[in-house]
């Protein structure tokens, strides 16, 4: 994953030292905030006393200077504008007291708050639920909110009126005006405020609708979207931005892309860990996203408009390009952060959940410690009744309101661990005998999952879970699915790395692999619950896979000791970008028979942004916290590729298209598939065998045959006899470009066709070392015998 400086971002985790948070933020510069208004006091002991009082009196009438205000109502959630005005909802079971700031755009520059309005717990609270409904005018208008009660960390309490805290229901979140550059007074967290809805925020969908195209068709793109346009060479008006990528989507479909995979989109903070990088001279930033502020909230700073602080144009431009992809035939799936957010543990800051209600919201131990699954220093409560449904509300909005077709659960695992006070009857309504679960132990039917894949609007969206998580569960093949939820399935990755580079005693395990992973997914799962990659967002890119032997991530700060160990990388024969000719020709080999594995495996490929290309990262395989080059696309670089391996992918996933066979919604039985080794329908399965081949019926290209040999050595294949056909190749990775990939538009096709035929007229074909083949059948044309 993803999680920001856990020690190992790859598949498997350095194990932690304590399940509870040990993590450390930098020193947080907190804003003194004027109150033009003075608040309305209430009779209550020091917040900060373990004694605090549980009951507020109010001292005065509820009134405002500048808003009508009334009662309000109970729901839904957040800020909803009706009878032209703004109902005002919040939960929050612990607080003894409630006050809604509203502040305008100007005085947020100054640290101010415009108006402050104590809520009256005998009208505007009902249950757990404050709120309030207020008409006035709105213009440049922010909220926020303060509550008072038991600060008292080892009972899970950490009210402070001082804070002025984000709603977490709010639709969009103003703080810093741009990406990377720091607030007023050098402050990398200063006050952060809740845009308010309005009527005139309609937008044109222009009928767009859901594409809601067939999981088994996918091609998906996991992206970012500041770095798929930043670098210089997109040469875009607004380079970093979801417009900047909406401007670009042609190049994706170019390629074949029919989804992509948004890295963190909403709302974080990319200076949480600002510091300065001695080697490079720059500053570490997160840049990935992947520390939550705001569910609901866009990234605001992926805006074109964010130096205006324009909270409604990035939720439009959000929109826009969710629209523009549709309109290529493109769905947009985001990846979710919903096991942790960015306030961490005790030390961290208190900008919304913790504030709001913290042992709600938070996975906590006894005494008040912040269970730590997620690497990064607290734990989201999924299946608290609250918390889960804070989750699906969220998860509907981006469907209904965003249009988006899905999502991808960062570290998913989570949510399949028991909830803090976890017990039957408040669970289920009724106590289960034997029910002796403990905070964080995995349950076999977790109400948040089943919740989502039963809603109404949610199973008929796409739902991926990365499988696994920071404490140690590891879930592929056996995540609660109810036969609609998908996996990032890391052992495809694992497999085919190792058996492509050449390692012994994985020619069976990749079998399964090209199969779709039926050893996996068994219970009446399909191929399309099996998400095959071979490289993602963190690790290795694939151009830096088969040019390091060794991560080096000393640019991070952190002494290379961060990122994974374990890579089943392979260099080629020589470490690095300064290479000979013949190793960098075998490197371009090895890509090329990586993307053929990937295309020709039954379930869902996904590409990682800038692999069409062969970006570097120069052997950094955790860029968690840079914002240049590494993470930048190359438009440059893409364009010199086009002749190469550029038009190489593009060619292969068209042909995957094209098949009817390699998008199957059943794992492939005899009747279809055949295996073969070096000779017909003689597989080796044999621990030092590394050749795997098979054919594949194809109701559109008649039959194919696939074939890898990934040993040092080359081989003679013999094809299987078809009488009154004849194999032709498609694809052999062993020759230059174009020749790797023999289209019917290609120059001298014939003349490349003769070279084979001597081969081919005695059904045999001959393989280089490291390479793999498509061989298409064709009928026998006696005329050029």
């Amino acid at each position: 994953m993803d999680a920001i400086k856990c020690s190992s971002s790859f598949l498997h985790r350095t194990k932690l030292n304590t399940l509870f948070s040990n993590h450390t933020f930098p020193k947080i510069s907190t804003p003194n905030f004027k109150r033009i208004f003075q608040p309305i006091s209430i009779s209550a002991k020091d917040r900060r006393s373990s004694e605090a009082e549980n009951v507020a009196v109010v001292e005065k009438p509820l009134k405002s200077e500048r808003f009508f205000v009334s009662d309000g109502l109970p729901s839904p959630f957040g800020a909803t504008v009706r009878d032209n005005g703004v109902n005002f909802s919040v939960y929050s079971a612990n607080s003894v007291s409630a006050t809604i700031c509203l502040i305008s755009l100007s005085d947020l520059r100054q640290n101010k708050v415009t108006e402050e309005i104590q809520l009256d717990p005998s009208r505007n609270r009902t249950g757990h639920v404050w709120h309030v409904f207020l008409k006035g005018n709105f213009k440049d208008m922010l909220y926020g909110y303060r509550f008072d009660g038991k600060f008292s960390p080892e009972d899970g309490h950490y009210y402070d009126s001082s804070n002025i805290l984000l709603d977490p229901y709010a639709k969009a979140i103003i703080s810093r005006d741009e990406f990377g550059v720091l607030g007023p007074d050098e402050n990398c967290w200063p006050q952060m405020a809740c845009m308010v809805p309005t009527l005139d925020e309609e937008f044109d969908w222009e009928g767009d609708m859901h594409l809601k195209l067939p999981q088994k068709d996918l091609v998906i793109y996991e992206m970012h979207v500041r770095g798929f346009t930043r670098h210089e060479s997109s040469k875009i008006e607004f380079p970093g931005t979801y417009q900047g990528v909406a401007e670009k989507l042609d190049h994706l479909k170019e390629l074949g892309i029919n989804c992509i995979e948004l890295m963190p989109c909403h709302e974080f903070n990319e200076l949480e860990y600002y510091s300065y990088n001695t080697i490079l001279g720059d500053h570490r930033v997160n840049f990935w996203g992947y520390s939550t502020i705001g569910f609901f909230s866009p990234m605001i700073r992926y805006s074109s408009a964010s130096s205006r602080n324009f909270a409604g144009r990035a939720i439009n431009e959000f929109k826009i390009l969710v629209k523009e992809a549709h309109k290529r035939g493109i769905e947009v799936i985001m990846d979710v952060v919903l096991n942790h957010t960015a306030e961490g543990n005790e030390k961290g800051p208190i900008f919304s959940f913790r504030g709001v209600d913290n042992s709600v919201y938070y996975m906590l131990a006894p005494k008040g410690e912040f269970y730590n699954y997620s690497g990064c220093g607290n734990t989201f409560n999924c299946n608290h009744p609250v918390v889960r449904q804070f989750i699906v509300d969220c998860l509907r909005y981006w469907v209904t309101e965003m249009h988006v077709d899905g999502f991808r659960f960062d570290l998913g695992s989570i949510m399949s661990r028991s909830s803090s006070l976890w017990d039957a009857a408040n669970v289920y309504g009724a106590d289960v005998e034997g029910d002796l679960l403990t905070t964080g132990t995995p349950i076999s039917c977790p109400p948040v999952i089943d919740m989502i894949s039963n809603d109404p609007i949610l199973r008929g969206v796409k739902l991926i879970a990365e499988a696994w998580d920071a404490g140690g569960l590891y879930q592929v093949g056996m995540f609660p699915h109810w036969g609609i939820w998908s996996e990032w399935n890391g052992k495809f990755r694992d497999v085919v790395r190792q058996f492509i580079k050449g390692t012994d005693g994985f020619s069976g395990a990749f079998a399964e692999c090209l199969c779709g992973s039926p050893n996996l997914y068994q219970g009446g799962r399909k191929p399309w619950n099996s998400i095959n990659f071979v490289c993602a967002h963190d690790g290795f890119t694939l151009g830096d896979l088969v040019t390091y032997n060794n991560k080096d991530n000393l640019a991070n700060g952190e002494e290379n000791n961060d990122g994974e160990n374990h890579n089943y990388s392979w260099n080629c024969g020589e470490e690095g970008d300064f290479a000979s000719i013949s190793v960098k020709r075998l490197r371009k080999r090895q890509m090329r028979n990586f993307f053929v594995s990937l295309m020709v495996s039954q379930g869902v490929p996904m590409i990682n942004m800038g692999d069409e290309y062969g970006h570097t990262k120069g052997g950094n395989n955790n860029t968690y916290c840079h914002d240049n080059y590494m993470n930048y696309f190359r438009w440059d670089k893409k364009e010199e590729a086009d002749s190469d391996f550029f038009r190489f992918c593009r060619l292969l996933i068209e042909f995957r298209d094209e098949c009817e066979s390699l998008g199957l919604n059943d794992f492939p039985t005899a009747k279809r598939l055949q295996w073969h080794g070096v000779a017909p329908e003689v597989p080796d399965w044999s621990e030092i065998s590394r050749f795997v081949a098979f054919s594949l019926v194809d109701s559109v290209k008649r039959e194919i045959y696939v074939a890898f040999n990934t040993s040092h050595l080359a081989t003679l294949v013999s094809l299987p006899n078809r009488p009154g056909y004849r194999w032709e190749p498609f694809v052999d990775t062993s020759k230059p470009s174009p020749y790797d990939c023999i289209t019917p538009d290609l120059p001298e096709r014939e003349t490349a066709m003769k070279q084979y035929r001597h081969f081919l007229d005695a059904n045999m074909y001959p393989m280089l070392s490291y390479s793999s083949i498509i061989l298409l059948l064709s009928p026998v044309d006696d005329s050029r015998q």
